[in-house]
């Protein structure tokens, strides 16, 4: 079975980017360009992980990750990123419950190396 995750980002050329490090190692990562649908399709197919643009227009992270809680009976692990410049969305991210935080350039770095662990893969 592919391991798979959602990433909730309304940017589809850097969506582009992400999805191609995730099928060049065997991963599937589905993007979502709002919370509402991001959930919608968890509750179908549960993903192992969850990648959240934390500028996504319109979110409200602590709602979104307690109805992602509820999709099913195993939390996915959920990585985040933002701008660098907005360190309080960082830090809040982090207190809400995210599992990983950081900065996109920091994101975009481990990317390739890190994907499959945020996506739940079994290493």
């Amino acid at each position: 079975m592919i391991a798979h995750g959602l990433m909730l980002c309304d940017d589809l050329i850097f969506f582009s980017r992400v999805a191609g490090v995730a099928r060049a190692t065997g991963l599937s990562v589905r993007q979502e360009k709002n919370a509402a649908d991001l959930l919608a399709t968890a509750r179908r197919d549960p993903p192992g992980g969850v990648i959240v643009d934390l500028h996504n227009p319109g979110l409200d992270l602590l709602s979104f990750l307690h109805e992602l809680r509820a999709t099913s009976s195993t939390m996915p692990r959920v990585v985040a990123y933002g701008s660098h410049v907005e360190a309080e969305i960082l830090r809040n991210a982090r207190k809400a419950g995210c599992d990983r935080v950081m900065p996109r350039s920091q994101f975009v770095e481990e990317l390739e190396h890190d994907l499959a662990s945020w996506l739940g893969k079994e290493e």
